[in-house]
């Protein structure tokens, strides 16, 4: 396995945290006005463009 930087570390992190899927007591106080998160990703289909 190769080593990451931190740099790479922290944006993977970062990715992480945004592909995270919304709690259900958003989409409820919202009257479902928020239904999915947009920056969701498939991780077998779309990779990151990491530099």
């Amino acid at each position: 396995m190769s080593k990451k930087s931190m740099h790479k570390k922290r944006m993977l992190g970062k990715r992480l945290k945004r592909a995270r899927r919304i709690p259900l007591l958003a989409t409820v106080r919202t009257h479902r006005r928020i239904r999915e998160n947009m920056f969701s990703r498939n991780w077998r289909r779309s990779k990151l463009k990491l530099k």
